[in-house]
Protein backbone atom coordinates (compact mmCIF):
# COMPACT_ATOMS: atom_id res chain seq x y z
CA UNK A 1 0.00 0.00 0.00
CA UNK A 2 1.59 3.07 -1.06
CA UNK A 3 2.10 6.33 1.63
CA UNK A 4 0.41 8.95 0.65
CA UNK A 5 1.96 12.31 0.70
CA UNK A 6 0.36 15.86 1.34
CA UNK A 7 -1.01 17.32 -1.82
CA UNK A 8 0.43 19.75 -3.60
CA UNK A 9 -0.39 22.25 -6.61
CA UNK A 10 1.76 20.27 -9.57
CA UNK A 11 4.08 17.42 -9.47
CA UNK A 12 6.25 16.80 -12.56
CA UNK A 13 7.82 13.81 -13.93
CA UNK A 14 11.34 14.50 -14.96
CA UNK A 15 14.25 17.35 -14.49
CA UNK A 16 15.54 17.57 -17.78
CA UNK A 17 14.54 20.68 -19.94
CA UNK A 18 10.64 19.61 -20.54
CA UNK A 19 10.14 19.10 -16.66
CA UNK A 20 12.15 21.95 -15.56
CA UNK A 21 10.82 24.57 -17.59
CA UNK A 22 7.62 23.74 -16.52
CA UNK A 23 8.32 23.48 -12.83
CA UNK A 24 10.46 26.87 -13.02
CA UNK A 25 7.67 29.13 -14.34
CA UNK A 26 4.70 27.58 -12.01
CA UNK A 27 7.16 28.15 -9.31
CA UNK A 28 7.42 31.72 -9.77
CA UNK A 29 3.85 32.17 -9.96
CA UNK A 30 3.63 30.80 -6.17
CA UNK A 31 2.28 26.94 -7.06
CA UNK A 32 3.60 24.23 -4.78
CA UNK A 33 5.72 22.36 -6.96
CA UNK A 34 7.23 18.28 -6.40
CA UNK A 35 9.50 16.93 -9.26
CA UNK A 36 9.77 12.95 -9.20
CA UNK A 37 13.10 12.62 -10.76
CA UNK A 38 14.38 8.82 -11.11
CA UNK A 39 18.18 9.65 -10.80
CA UNK A 40 20.77 10.87 -7.81
CA UNK A 41 21.16 14.38 -7.55
CA UNK A 42 23.85 16.28 -9.22
CA UNK A 43 25.27 20.22 -9.66
CA UNK A 44 28.17 21.32 -11.56
CA UNK A 45 30.48 21.32 -8.49
CA UNK A 46 29.82 17.28 -9.60
CA UNK A 47 31.78 17.43 -12.92
CA UNK A 48 35.22 19.75 -12.07
CA UNK A 49 38.09 17.98 -13.34
CA UNK A 50 36.31 15.08 -14.79
CA UNK A 51 37.16 15.39 -18.34
CA UNK A 52 37.81 11.34 -18.74
CA UNK A 53 36.69 10.16 -21.94
CA UNK A 54 36.42 6.45 -20.67
CA UNK A 55 34.60 6.58 -17.53
CA UNK A 56 31.96 9.23 -19.45
CA UNK A 57 31.99 8.28 -22.65
CA UNK A 58 32.74 4.80 -22.83
CA UNK A 59 31.48 3.31 -19.73
CA UNK A 60 28.59 6.02 -19.63
CA UNK A 61 28.12 7.44 -16.51
CA UNK A 62 25.46 10.04 -16.85
CA UNK A 63 23.57 7.70 -18.67
CA UNK A 64 20.30 4.92 -17.64
CA UNK A 65 21.47 1.79 -16.24
CA UNK A 66 19.96 -0.43 -18.87
CA UNK A 67 20.02 -3.93 -16.81
CA UNK A 68 16.85 -1.92 -14.30
CA UNK A 69 15.07 -0.79 -16.96
CA UNK A 70 15.40 -0.31 -20.81
CA UNK A 71 13.34 -0.53 -24.30
CA UNK A 72 12.94 -3.66 -26.65
CA UNK A 73 13.37 -3.14 -30.06
CA UNK A 74 12.09 -5.07 -33.38
CA UNK A 75 11.65 -3.97 -37.06
CA UNK A 76 8.88 -5.70 -37.71
CA UNK A 77 5.54 -6.39 -36.16
CA UNK A 78 6.08 -9.85 -36.49
CA UNK A 79 9.41 -9.75 -35.35
CA UNK A 80 10.16 -10.67 -31.51
CA UNK A 81 11.58 -7.72 -29.66
CA UNK A 82 14.87 -7.88 -27.71
CA UNK A 83 16.13 -6.02 -25.01
CA UNK A 84 18.77 -3.23 -25.21
CA UNK A 85 21.01 -3.45 -22.48
CA UNK A 86 24.46 -2.03 -23.84
CA UNK A 87 24.55 1.68 -23.61
CA UNK A 88 26.45 1.84 -26.74
CA UNK A 89 23.15 1.66 -28.45
CA UNK A 90 20.98 3.39 -25.82
CA UNK A 91 21.97 6.84 -24.71
CA UNK A 92 18.98 8.32 -22.19
CA UNK A 93 20.68 10.57 -19.04
CA UNK A 94 19.60 10.07 -15.68
CA UNK A 95 20.18 11.89 -12.84
CA UNK A 96 19.32 15.81 -12.11
CA UNK A 97 18.74 17.40 -15.45
CA UNK A 98 18.38 14.28 -17.16
CA UNK A 99 19.55 14.39 -20.63
CA UNK A 100 19.85 18.00 -21.32
CA UNK A 101 23.13 17.86 -18.89
CA UNK A 102 25.22 15.70 -21.40
CA UNK A 103 24.11 17.22 -24.76
CA UNK A 104 25.67 19.03 -27.33
CA UNK A 105 24.22 22.06 -27.21
CA UNK A 106 22.96 22.68 -30.56
CA UNK A 107 20.13 24.50 -30.75
CA UNK A 108 17.81 24.98 -34.04
CA UNK A 109 14.66 26.24 -34.48
CA UNK A 110 12.14 24.11 -36.78
CA UNK A 111 10.38 25.80 -40.01
CA UNK A 112 7.18 26.70 -40.56
CA UNK A 113 6.70 23.80 -42.84
CA UNK A 114 7.17 21.39 -40.09
CA UNK A 115 3.96 22.58 -37.79
CA UNK A 116 1.49 21.97 -40.91
CA UNK A 117 3.50 19.61 -43.13
CA UNK A 118 0.00 17.84 -44.08
CA UNK A 119 -1.70 20.66 -45.45
CA UNK A 120 1.79 22.64 -46.93
CA UNK A 121 2.74 19.17 -48.49
CA UNK A 122 -0.89 19.06 -49.88
CA UNK A 123 -1.20 22.78 -51.24
CA UNK A 124 2.07 22.74 -53.00
CA UNK A 125 2.10 18.70 -54.73
CA UNK A 126 -1.32 17.27 -53.92
CA UNK A 127 -2.56 14.50 -51.64
CA UNK A 128 -0.78 12.01 -54.27
CA UNK A 129 2.68 12.99 -52.95
CA UNK A 130 2.64 11.39 -49.69
CA UNK A 131 2.50 7.87 -49.34
CA UNK A 132 -0.14 5.78 -48.66
CA UNK A 133 1.48 4.15 -45.30
CA UNK A 134 2.75 7.88 -44.07
CA UNK A 135 1.10 9.17 -41.14
CA UNK A 136 1.95 13.14 -41.06
CA UNK A 137 -0.39 15.37 -40.13
CA UNK A 138 -0.36 19.40 -39.07
CA UNK A 139 0.12 19.89 -35.22
CA UNK A 140 -2.55 22.23 -34.28
CA UNK A 141 0.06 25.09 -34.01
CA UNK A 142 1.84 27.30 -36.39
CA UNK A 143 5.20 28.44 -36.41
CA UNK A 144 3.76 32.44 -35.76
CA UNK A 145 2.48 31.09 -32.73
CA UNK A 146 5.34 29.41 -31.25
CA UNK A 147 8.08 31.63 -32.64
CA UNK A 148 7.60 34.08 -28.98
CA UNK A 149 8.02 30.32 -27.01
CA UNK A 150 11.32 30.00 -29.31
CA UNK A 151 12.54 33.54 -28.45
CA UNK A 152 11.75 33.04 -24.40
CA UNK A 153 13.78 29.60 -24.35
CA UNK A 154 16.53 31.39 -26.24
CA UNK A 155 16.64 33.85 -24.06
CA UNK A 156 16.70 31.68 -20.87
CA UNK A 157 19.62 29.90 -22.52
CA UNK A 158 21.83 32.17 -24.00
CA UNK A 159 21.93 31.03 -26.91
CA UNK A 160 25.14 32.05 -28.99
CA UNK A 161 24.14 31.98 -33.02
CA UNK A 162 24.50 33.84 -36.04
CA UNK A 163 21.17 34.19 -38.05
CA UNK A 164 20.43 31.81 -40.85
CA UNK A 165 20.29 33.67 -44.73
CA UNK A 166 17.34 31.75 -45.13
CA UNK A 167 15.99 30.42 -41.65
CA UNK A 168 12.34 31.68 -40.24
CA UNK A 169 11.45 35.02 -38.97
CA UNK A 170 12.79 36.01 -35.95
CA UNK A 171 11.58 38.48 -33.52
CA UNK A 172 14.77 39.69 -31.84
CA UNK A 173 18.25 38.73 -32.47
CA UNK A 174 19.96 35.64 -30.70
CA UNK A 175 21.18 36.69 -27.11
CA UNK A 176 24.89 36.10 -27.74
CA UNK A 177 27.14 36.59 -30.52
CA UNK A 178 27.97 33.25 -32.13
CA UNK A 179 31.07 30.77 -31.40
CA UNK A 180 34.22 31.45 -32.88
CA UNK A 181 34.96 30.30 -36.09
CA UNK A 182 37.58 27.38 -36.48
CA UNK A 183 40.04 26.34 -39.05
CA UNK A 184 37.24 23.28 -39.98
CA UNK A 185 34.11 26.13 -40.12
CA UNK A 186 36.29 28.67 -42.45
CA UNK A 187 36.87 26.11 -44.73
CA UNK A 188 33.15 24.49 -44.57
CA UNK A 189 31.67 28.12 -44.90
CA UNK A 190 34.08 28.89 -48.23
CA UNK A 191 33.61 25.95 -49.95
CA UNK A 192 29.88 26.16 -49.31
CA UNK A 193 29.62 29.51 -50.47
CA UNK A 194 31.60 28.70 -53.28
CA UNK A 195 28.61 26.38 -54.51
CA UNK A 196 26.19 28.67 -53.88
CA UNK A 197 24.76 27.70 -50.51
CA UNK A 198 24.09 30.05 -47.44
CA UNK A 199 26.33 29.06 -44.37
CA UNK A 200 26.19 29.83 -41.17
CA UNK A 201 27.10 29.09 -37.65
CA UNK A 202 25.39 26.50 -36.00
CA UNK A 203 23.45 28.34 -32.89
CA UNK A 204 25.09 26.87 -29.97
CA UNK A 205 24.07 26.66 -26.17
CA UNK A 206 27.16 26.81 -25.34
CA UNK A 207 28.08 30.53 -23.98
CA UNK A 208 30.39 32.56 -26.58
CA UNK A 209 30.39 35.20 -23.51
CA UNK A 210 29.19 34.87 -20.36
CA UNK A 211 25.65 35.65 -20.02
CA UNK A 212 22.77 36.31 -17.24
CA UNK A 213 19.38 35.29 -18.26
CA UNK A 214 16.05 36.64 -17.87
CA UNK A 215 15.97 35.12 -14.00
CA UNK A 216 19.06 36.04 -12.89
CA UNK A 217 21.17 32.86 -13.62
CA UNK A 218 24.65 33.21 -14.85
CA UNK A 219 26.14 30.83 -17.78
CA UNK A 220 29.99 30.92 -17.90
CA UNK A 221 32.15 31.75 -21.18
CA UNK A 222 32.45 28.70 -23.18
CA UNK A 223 36.45 27.36 -22.50
CA UNK A 224 36.42 25.38 -25.99
CA UNK A 225 37.63 22.18 -23.91
CA UNK A 226 35.87 19.41 -25.97
CA UNK A 227 34.09 17.99 -23.27
CA UNK A 228 30.47 18.42 -23.90
CA UNK A 229 28.73 15.23 -25.49
CA UNK A 230 28.24 12.83 -22.59
CA UNK A 231 29.60 14.75 -19.80
CA UNK A 232 28.63 17.76 -17.81
CA UNK A 233 30.27 20.99 -17.96
CA UNK A 234 32.77 22.19 -15.13
CA UNK A 235 32.80 25.43 -16.03
CA UNK A 236 29.21 25.93 -16.17
CA UNK A 237 29.44 27.53 -19.73
CA UNK A 238 27.22 24.78 -21.18
CA UNK A 239 22.99 25.92 -20.63
CA UNK A 240 21.55 22.98 -18.72
CA UNK A 241 18.38 22.87 -16.33
CA UNK A 242 20.89 22.76 -13.25
CA UNK A 243 22.35 26.28 -14.15
CA UNK A 244 19.43 27.50 -15.37
CA UNK A 245 15.61 26.31 -14.96
CA UNK A 246 16.27 24.05 -11.61
CA UNK A 247 18.18 27.06 -9.67
CA UNK A 248 15.21 29.57 -10.85
CA UNK A 249 13.04 27.26 -9.62
CA UNK A 250 14.84 26.17 -6.41
CA UNK A 251 15.14 30.17 -5.43
CA UNK A 252 11.28 31.07 -5.05
CA UNK A 253 11.41 28.43 -2.12
CA UNK A 254 7.83 26.42 -3.98
CA UNK A 255 9.73 23.67 -5.18
CA UNK A 256 10.73 20.46 -4.19
CA UNK A 257 13.17 17.79 -6.80
CA UNK A 258 12.96 14.71 -4.97
CA UNK A 259 15.34 12.32 -5.98
CA UNK A 260 15.60 8.44 -6.65
CA UNK A 261 12.23 8.38 -7.14
CA UNK A 262 10.84 5.95 -9.49
CA UNK A 263 7.48 6.75 -10.67
CA UNK A 264 5.88 3.46 -12.16
CA UNK A 265 2.01 4.88 -12.53
CA UNK A 266 -0.12 7.87 -13.07
CA UNK A 267 -2.74 7.65 -10.49
CA UNK A 268 -6.41 9.10 -12.09
CA UNK A 269 -10.23 8.48 -11.19
CA UNK A 270 -10.87 7.54 -15.03
CA UNK A 271 -11.47 11.48 -15.90
CA UNK A 272 -8.85 12.94 -14.01
CA UNK A 273 -5.25 12.49 -13.08
CA UNK A 274 -4.96 12.44 -9.20
CA UNK A 275 -1.12 12.32 -8.86
CA UNK A 276 1.85 9.83 -9.32
CA UNK A 277 3.03 6.78 -7.63
CA UNK A 278 6.61 6.14 -7.33
CA UNK A 279 9.27 4.16 -5.54
CA UNK A 280 11.90 5.49 -3.35
CA UNK A 281 14.29 3.64 -4.74
CA UNK A 282 16.57 3.92 -1.53
CA UNK A 283 14.31 2.68 0.52
CA UNK A 284 12.63 0.18 -1.51
CA UNK A 285 9.21 2.28 -0.38
CA UNK A 286 6.24 3.38 -2.20
CA UNK A 287 4.46 6.73 -2.32
CA UNK A 288 1.67 8.57 -3.89
CA UNK A 289 2.10 11.98 -4.61
CA UNK A 290 -1.44 13.88 -5.22
CA UNK A 291 -1.66 16.67 -7.15
CA UNK A 292 -4.19 19.48 -8.70
CA UNK A 293 -2.12 18.85 -12.13
CA UNK A 294 0.06 16.64 -13.31
CA UNK A 295 2.96 16.84 -15.70
CA UNK A 296 4.66 14.06 -17.27
CA UNK A 297 7.97 15.63 -18.69
CA UNK A 298 10.54 12.65 -19.35
CA UNK A 299 12.01 11.33 -22.00
CA UNK A 300 9.72 10.40 -25.23
CA UNK A 301 10.05 6.66 -24.04
CA UNK A 302 9.15 7.40 -20.54
CA UNK A 303 6.46 9.46 -21.74
CA UNK A 304 5.05 6.94 -23.41
CA UNK A 305 5.71 4.35 -21.03
CA UNK A 306 3.49 5.95 -18.14
CA UNK A 307 0.72 6.51 -20.49
CA UNK A 308 0.56 2.96 -20.98
CA UNK A 309 0.86 1.49 -17.78
CA UNK A 310 -1.39 3.74 -16.58
CA UNK A 311 -3.92 3.50 -19.50
CA UNK A 312 -4.66 6.45 -20.14
CA UNK A 313 -5.75 7.41 -23.79
CA UNK A 314 -6.42 4.81 -26.69
CA UNK A 315 -3.35 2.59 -27.85
CA UNK A 316 -2.19 2.84 -31.21
CA UNK A 317 -3.13 -0.53 -33.45
CA UNK A 318 -0.73 -1.01 -36.56
CA UNK A 319 -2.83 -2.93 -37.94
CA UNK A 320 -6.60 -1.31 -37.43
CA UNK A 321 -4.59 2.24 -37.54
CA UNK A 322 -7.09 3.13 -34.78
CA UNK A 323 -6.08 4.86 -31.26
CA UNK A 324 -3.28 7.46 -30.65
CA UNK A 325 -0.93 6.60 -27.62
CA UNK A 326 2.29 5.11 -29.08
CA UNK A 327 1.44 6.33 -32.63
CA UNK A 328 4.53 8.30 -35.08
CA UNK A 329 7.42 6.90 -33.38
CA UNK A 330 9.82 8.90 -34.77
CA UNK A 331 13.59 10.67 -34.42
CA UNK A 332 16.78 10.90 -35.50
CA UNK A 333 19.60 7.44 -35.37
CA UNK A 334 23.35 7.48 -36.35
CA UNK A 335 22.85 5.28 -39.09
CA UNK A 336 20.31 6.88 -42.50
CA UNK A 337 19.26 9.67 -40.26
CA UNK A 338 22.42 11.51 -39.82
CA UNK A 339 24.76 10.07 -42.41
CA UNK A 340 27.19 12.02 -43.67
CA UNK A 341 31.29 11.83 -45.47
CA UNK A 342 34.43 11.20 -44.38
CA UNK A 343 37.56 13.05 -45.77
CA UNK A 344 41.21 12.16 -45.52
CA UNK A 345 43.55 15.17 -46.10
CA UNK A 346 46.93 14.59 -46.95
CA UNK A 347 48.48 18.38 -47.01
CA UNK A 348 46.21 19.88 -44.31
CA UNK A 349 46.26 19.17 -40.44
CA UNK A 350 43.36 20.54 -38.33
CA UNK A 351 43.45 20.74 -34.14
CA UNK A 352 40.45 18.80 -33.46
CA UNK A 353 41.09 17.85 -30.25
CA UNK A 354 40.15 21.43 -28.94
CA UNK A 355 35.90 22.41 -29.78
CA UNK A 356 33.22 22.68 -28.35
CA UNK A 357 29.30 20.60 -28.41
CA UNK A 358 28.37 22.88 -30.63
CA UNK A 359 31.37 24.75 -32.65
CA UNK A 360 29.20 24.33 -35.88
CA UNK A 361 28.54 25.36 -39.53
CA UNK A 362 25.08 24.30 -41.29
CA UNK A 363 23.74 25.31 -44.21
CA UNK A 364 19.39 25.06 -44.64
CA UNK A 365 19.43 25.01 -48.72
CA UNK A 366 18.23 21.20 -48.20
CA UNK A 367 15.98 21.59 -45.18
CA UNK A 368 12.28 21.34 -45.07
CA UNK A 369 10.90 22.26 -48.36
CA UNK A 370 12.70 25.31 -48.99
CA UNK A 371 14.06 23.18 -52.38
CA UNK A 372 11.10 21.98 -54.88
CA UNK A 373 10.48 18.30 -54.43
CA UNK A 374 8.04 18.16 -57.72
CA UNK A 375 10.88 15.65 -58.97
CA UNK A 376 11.90 14.07 -55.88
CA UNK A 377 10.56 11.13 -54.64
CA UNK A 378 10.50 11.55 -51.32
CA UNK A 379 9.52 14.56 -49.01
CA UNK A 380 11.11 17.00 -46.28
CA UNK A 381 14.76 17.69 -46.21
CA UNK A 382 18.17 18.05 -44.37
CA UNK A 383 20.54 20.26 -43.24
CA UNK A 384 24.74 19.44 -43.92
CA UNK A 385 26.90 20.38 -40.98
CA UNK A 386 30.59 20.12 -40.04
CA UNK A 387 30.74 20.35 -36.20
CA UNK A 388 33.97 20.83 -34.19
CA UNK A 389 33.01 19.04 -30.88
CA UNK A 390 36.75 17.78 -30.10
CA UNK A 391 38.27 14.27 -30.81
CA UNK A 392 38.61 12.05 -27.62
CA UNK A 393 41.66 10.24 -27.64
CA UNK A 394 40.14 6.77 -27.45
CA UNK A 395 37.34 7.43 -30.38
CA UNK A 396 39.51 9.45 -32.53
CA UNK A 397 40.58 6.21 -34.58
CA UNK A 398 39.39 6.73 -38.49
CA UNK A 399 41.22 5.07 -40.91
CA UNK A 400 40.68 4.86 -44.41
CA UNK A 401 38.76 2.00 -46.39
CA UNK A 402 41.13 -0.94 -46.84
CA UNK A 403 43.32 -0.19 -43.89
CA UNK A 404 43.81 -3.43 -42.00
CA UNK A 405 41.86 -3.03 -38.56
CA UNK A 406 45.35 -4.25 -36.83
CA UNK A 407 49.18 -4.40 -37.40
CA UNK A 408 51.37 -2.19 -38.44
CA UNK A 409 49.55 0.02 -41.37
CA UNK A 410 46.57 0.20 -39.08
CA UNK A 411 49.19 2.33 -36.74
CA UNK A 412 50.63 4.16 -39.36
CA UNK A 413 47.36 5.27 -40.78
CA UNK A 414 46.04 5.66 -37.05
CA UNK A 415 49.05 7.85 -36.31
CA UNK A 416 48.40 10.15 -39.60
CA UNK A 417 45.38 10.71 -40.34
CA UNK A 418 44.29 11.09 -36.43
CA UNK A 419 44.40 15.06 -36.88
CA UNK A 420 43.87 14.98 -40.74
CA UNK A 421 40.07 13.59 -41.11
CA UNK A 422 37.22 15.65 -41.51
CA UNK A 423 33.68 14.90 -41.29
CA UNK A 424 30.73 16.00 -43.39
CA UNK A 425 26.88 15.34 -42.31
CA UNK A 426 23.68 15.42 -43.27
CA UNK A 427 20.56 15.47 -40.29
CA UNK A 428 17.25 14.71 -42.01
CA UNK A 429 13.48 14.94 -41.62
CA UNK A 430 12.11 11.68 -40.22
CA UNK A 431 8.48 11.50 -41.27
CA UNK A 432 6.56 8.88 -39.62
CA UNK A 433 4.54 5.82 -40.87
CA UNK A 434 1.91 3.40 -39.54
CA UNK A 435 4.15 0.86 -38.89
CA UNK A 436 6.35 3.03 -36.17
CA UNK A 437 5.10 2.98 -33.20
CA UNK A 438 5.13 2.31 -29.78
CA UNK A 439 3.51 -0.48 -27.48
CA UNK A 440 3.73 -2.52 -24.07
CA UNK A 441 6.36 -6.07 -24.59
CA UNK A 442 4.58 -8.94 -24.01
CA UNK A 443 7.50 -10.54 -22.41
CA UNK A 444 10.05 -8.83 -20.97
CA UNK A 445 10.19 -6.72 -18.00
CA UNK A 446 11.72 -3.99 -15.87
CA UNK A 447 13.53 -4.75 -12.12
CA UNK A 448 10.15 -3.92 -10.70
CA UNK A 449 7.50 -6.16 -12.76
CA UNK A 450 6.17 -3.93 -14.80
CA UNK A 451 6.37 -4.17 -18.46
CA UNK A 452 9.18 -2.68 -21.10
CA UNK A 453 8.36 0.03 -23.81
CA UNK A 454 8.94 -1.65 -27.13
CA UNK A 455 9.93 0.15 -30.10
CA UNK A 456 9.02 -0.96 -33.75
CA UNK A 457 10.55 0.46 -36.17
CA UNK A 458 11.24 -0.01 -39.72
CA UNK A 459 13.01 1.79 -42.30
CA UNK A 460 11.25 2.94 -46.02
CA UNK A 461 11.97 3.55 -49.51
CA UNK A 462 11.68 7.49 -48.23
CA UNK A 463 14.38 6.95 -45.64
CA UNK A 464 16.59 5.54 -47.47
CA UNK A 465 16.20 7.82 -50.61
CA UNK A 466 16.36 11.31 -48.65
CA UNK A 467 19.34 9.79 -47.16
CA UNK A 468 21.01 8.87 -50.30
CA UNK A 469 20.42 12.47 -51.81
CA UNK A 470 22.01 14.08 -48.36
CA UNK A 471 25.08 11.80 -48.48
CA UNK A 472 25.35 13.00 -52.29
CA UNK A 473 25.47 16.68 -51.35
CA UNK A 474 27.64 16.22 -48.40
CA UNK A 475 30.07 14.28 -51.14
CA UNK A 476 29.55 17.52 -53.42
CA UNK A 477 30.86 19.92 -50.25
CA UNK A 478 34.04 17.73 -49.80
CA UNK A 479 35.24 17.51 -52.89
CA UNK A 480 35.17 21.62 -53.09
CA UNK A 481 36.81 21.33 -49.57
CA UNK A 482 39.35 19.45 -51.49
CA UNK A 483 39.54 16.08 -49.33
CA UNK A 484 42.12 13.53 -50.72
CA UNK A 485 40.30 10.50 -49.79
CA UNK A 486 36.40 10.70 -50.01
CA UNK A 487 34.23 8.18 -48.34
CA UNK A 488 30.61 8.59 -48.27
CA UNK A 489 28.59 6.54 -45.99
CA UNK A 490 26.72 3.77 -48.27
CA UNK A 491 23.22 3.23 -47.96
CA UNK A 492 22.56 -0.33 -49.49
CA UNK A 493 18.68 -0.70 -50.58
CA UNK A 494 18.11 -3.53 -47.73
CA UNK A 495 19.28 -1.32 -45.01
CA UNK A 496 17.08 -1.10 -41.85
CA UNK A 497 16.53 0.24 -38.51
CA UNK A 498 19.45 -0.93 -36.87
CA UNK A 499 18.42 -0.70 -33.06
CA UNK A 500 20.60 2.33 -32.45
CA UNK A 501 19.28 5.18 -30.13
CA UNK A 502 22.50 6.65 -29.09
CA UNK A 503 21.12 10.44 -30.53
CA UNK A 504 18.83 11.10 -27.96
CA UNK A 505 16.81 12.42 -30.84
CA UNK A 506 13.85 10.48 -30.24
CA UNK A 507 9.78 11.56 -30.21
CA UNK A 508 6.45 10.69 -31.29
CA UNK A 509 3.69 8.29 -29.59
CA UNK A 510 1.52 11.49 -27.81
CA UNK A 511 1.28 13.74 -30.73
CA UNK A 512 0.21 16.98 -30.73
CA UNK A 513 -2.76 17.86 -33.18
CA UNK A 514 -5.64 19.80 -33.40
CA UNK A 515 -8.09 16.79 -33.96
CA UNK A 516 -8.48 14.50 -30.72
CA UNK A 517 -9.24 11.13 -33.10
CA UNK A 518 -5.87 11.55 -34.46
CA UNK A 519 -3.69 13.43 -31.64
CA UNK A 520 -2.94 12.46 -27.63
CA UNK A 521 -2.09 16.43 -26.92
CA UNK A 522 -3.57 19.92 -27.31
CA UNK A 523 -1.07 22.72 -28.39
CA UNK A 524 -0.56 23.09 -25.18
CA UNK A 525 0.37 19.70 -24.57
CA UNK A 526 -2.44 18.83 -22.44
CA UNK A 527 -4.19 15.80 -22.71
CA UNK A 528 -7.43 15.31 -24.58
CA UNK A 529 -9.13 12.74 -22.37
CA UNK A 530 -7.77 14.04 -19.43
CA UNK A 531 -7.67 17.64 -18.86
CA UNK A 532 -5.57 18.20 -15.92
CA UNK A 533 -2.34 16.04 -17.01
CA UNK A 534 -0.37 17.73 -19.63
CA UNK A 535 2.49 15.44 -21.21
CA UNK A 536 5.57 17.43 -22.53
CA UNK A 537 8.76 16.82 -24.50
CA UNK A 538 10.04 15.12 -27.97
CA UNK A 539 6.86 12.49 -27.09
CA UNK A 540 4.40 15.34 -28.35
CA UNK A 541 6.51 15.74 -31.54
CA UNK A 542 4.18 13.95 -34.53
CA UNK A 543 7.28 13.65 -36.75
CA UNK A 544 10.66 14.72 -36.84
CA UNK A 545 12.11 17.76 -38.70
CA UNK A 546 15.84 17.91 -39.73
CA UNK A 547 17.11 19.77 -37.00
CA UNK A 548 17.99 18.96 -33.30
CA UNK A 549 14.50 18.61 -30.87
CA UNK A 550 15.85 20.76 -27.88
CA UNK A 551 14.78 24.35 -29.03
CA UNK A 552 11.52 22.74 -30.19
CA UNK A 553 11.27 20.88 -27.07
CA UNK A 554 11.96 24.04 -25.07
CA UNK A 555 9.59 26.68 -26.50
CA UNK A 556 6.77 23.96 -26.44
CA UNK A 557 7.40 23.45 -22.80
CA UNK A 558 6.95 27.63 -22.27
CA UNK A 559 3.99 27.76 -24.19
CA UNK A 560 2.60 24.31 -21.79
CA UNK A 561 3.63 26.09 -19.00
CA UNK A 562 1.57 29.27 -19.39
CA UNK A 563 -1.73 26.66 -20.48
CA UNK A 564 -1.06 25.29 -16.99
CA UNK A 565 -1.43 28.06 -15.17
CA UNK A 566 -4.32 29.32 -17.27
CA UNK A 567 -5.56 25.72 -15.97
CA UNK A 568 -4.66 26.24 -12.10
CA UNK A 569 -6.14 29.31 -12.19
CA UNK A 570 -9.51 29.08 -14.11
CA UNK A 571 -12.01 26.48 -13.18
CA UNK A 572 -10.00 23.92 -15.42
CA UNK A 573 -11.52 21.93 -18.72
CA UNK A 574 -9.37 21.89 -22.28
CA UNK A 575 -8.20 25.49 -22.69
CA UNK A 576 -8.10 24.71 -26.87
CA UNK A 577 -11.93 23.42 -27.73
CA UNK A 578 -12.03 19.80 -29.55
CA UNK A 579 -14.52 20.69 -31.96
CA UNK A 580 -13.00 23.99 -33.81
CA UNK A 581 -8.93 23.34 -32.45
CA UNK A 582 -9.62 27.20 -31.29
CA UNK A 583 -7.92 28.41 -27.67
CA UNK A 584 -10.76 28.97 -24.85
CA UNK A 585 -8.85 30.94 -22.93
Amino acid sequence: MAEKKEMVDVVIVGSGWAGGITGAELAKKGYKVVCLERGSDQKTEDFVGSKDELRYSRRHQLMQDLTKETITSRNKLDDIAEPIRNNGDLLVGTNTGGTSVHWNGNTFRWWPYDFEIYSQTVERYGKEKIPEDMTIQDWGITYDELEPYYDTFEKTIGLSGEESPLGPKRSNPYPNPPMKESQLTKMFKKATEELGYHPYMTPSANMSEQYENPDGETINACMYCSFCEHFGCDFGAKADPIVTVLATARKTGNYELRNESYVTRITHDGTKATGLKYLDTKSGKEYEQPAKLVVVAGFAFTNNRLLLLSEIGRPYDPVAKTGVVGKNMTGHDTYADVAGVNGFFDDKKFNKFAGAGSLASTIDDFSSDIFDHTDHDFLHGFDIQIVQSGDGPIANNKVPKGTPLWGPEFKKNSLYYANRNVYVFQQKGTLPFSHNYYDLDPTYKDAFGDPLLRVTRSYTDQDRKLSRYGVEKCTEIMEQMGASIIEPLEIPDQADFNHSYITGHFGGGVIMGADPETSAVNNYSQMWDMENLFVVGGSSFPHFGCYNPTGTIGALAYRAAEGMDAYLKGEGGLLIDAATGKATV
